[in-house]
């Protein structure tokens, strides 16, 4: 069975580690702005919840990047940025309706998880289990719909 981030927002306290993890890893400084996973503060309710690329089947920035630049790992379903192609036109961060594609200024690039090539440092970072790396099965990839659908319908983002 293919391996995936699933994410449990439930146990998201807003720490921010996994954010540092991956930005520790990407670009080897603890700079938020590089991290590949986001957390983001919802609703009225207020709740956290990391926000990272679900490689969706549909691949909106796929289907928007002009250069071919991004494209699917059908291995392991995961949906990657060469930055050797990309020419930062944006183009994709417009087209993903998550806005888990982000442009990184001191790249001139888009930037995206590829859950580290299986080895994904947010999970490790987390100290709660709001990030798990588990093998994907049918009520995981529905879990995940639905917390990416509940996003979705939020009407109102709080920035911290």
């Amino acid at each position: 069975m293919i391996k995936k981030i699933s994410v449990y927002p439930e146990k998201c306290t807003g720490c921010r580690l996994c954010e540092l993890g991956c930005s520790f890893k990407k670009v080897g400084e603890f700079n938020p702005i590089a991290s590949r996973v986001r957390v983001s503060i919802f609703g009225e309710e207020a709740f956290y919840t990391p926000i990272i690329c679900t490689q969706c089947d549909e691949a909106w920035c796929m289907k928007a990047c002009p250069s071919g630049a991004i494209t699917r790992d059908f291995g392991v379903r995961v949906v990657k940025v060469d930055p050797e192609r990309c020419v930062g036109c944006r183009m994709c961060t417009l087209a993903c309706p998550f806005g888990t594609i982000t442009y990184y200024a001191p790249l001139g690039k888009a930037i995206k998880c590829d859950e580290c090539d299986g080895q994904p440092e947010c999970v490790l970072f987390c100290p709660t289990g709001a990030l798990k790396y588990e093998e994907e099965s049918t009520p995981t990839r529905l879990k995940r719909v639905a917390t990416a659908k509940k996003l979705e319908s939020s009407s109102k983002e709080v920035q911290p």
